[in-house]
């Protein structure tokens, strides 16, 4: 077995956790910036403001839905409902979402366009996050019998002290990767803008739907985990709308340019 004894606590009352969440959201600003650098179609101050419409967005949604999870728990302790302890990916990145698709009204650029930029590095982003998670001891797997099941032991990590349990971080940081060659082997290849975020939507839903199957978690409904849930739904919208809408382009061909888009 491995054990992981590394103190989640940084300093004072930080925890690593919240580091690599602060590192997460600097990677995905930094991606779409460098995508603008190189040349993409979309200016740095839009890139700047849906950040600072997306980040507070997805982080109230991304408590919001934990809160929903553990409601049992929570309509006993309401003053602890605010607080930035529990977070959950679905909600961020929905949340986020959310909110820079209503700015997108408000403003003069395309959502699906500025998704596609972010979805190679939200990918990245989440890598990081779940790095944070395994340091945590949080999203942990059920007890494991394998060589590479995770003992953690130090008495503020999150994690169940002394059992081994599968290390489902790590399983989600490596099927990470490979979405990520996946996504960026589509990149610039789909039309109209925003299949390549439902792509990235789709793949992680079918991930979320299988690994939680090994997560100890609180059953939702229907005996499965809330994000279960999530992913079904989602997976219900985008199939069908990656199978009507999207289509393929050759090479050479190029996507839909943005004045292309406003006028669908």
């Amino acid at each position: 077995m491995i054990e992981i004894g590394i103190n989640p606590v940084a300093f004072g009352n930080v925890r690593w956790y919240g580091i690599m969440v602060a590192l997460a959201i600097a990677i995905i600003i930094v991606w779409v910036a460098w995508q603008v650098r190189r040349g993409a179609n979309i200016k740095y101050d839009t890139v700047f403001t849906a950040a600072l419409v997306g980040i507070p967005s997805g982080v109230v949604v991304s408590r919001l839905i934990h809160v929903i999870d553990r409601w049992d728990y929570y309509s006993r302790n309401l003053g602890e409902i605010v607080g930035g302890d529990g977070l959950t990916i679905y909600g961020a990145v929905l949340g986020a979402a959310l909110g820079i698709w209503v700015y997108s009204k408000f403003s003069k650029f395309q959502f699906g366009y500025l998704a596609d930029l972010i979805a190679p590095g939200l990918i990245l982003a989440q890598v990081v996050g779940r790095i944070g998670c395994l340091i945590n001891g949080c999203c942990y797997g059920t007890v494991c019998s394998l060589p590479w099941g995770i003992v953690y032991t130090n008495p503020d990590s999150l994690g169940p002290l002394g059992i081994a349990v599968h290390p489902t971080q790590v399983y989600e940081i490596i099927y990470l990767f490979i979405m990520f060659g996946i996504v960026m082997l589509f990149k610039g290849r789909l039309n109209p803008p925003g299949s390549l975020f439902m792509v990235y939507l789709g793949l992680y839903s079918l991930w979320r739907f299988g690994i939680d199957f090994m997560r100890e978690g609180t059953s939702f409904l229907f005996g499965l985990h809330q994000a279960q849930i999530i992913a079904i739904i989602v997976l219900a919208i985008v199939i069908p709308v990656l199978l009507v809408k999207t289509r393929w382009v050759k090479a050479g061909e190029g996507v839909e340019t943005v004045k292309e888009i406003e006028s669908i």
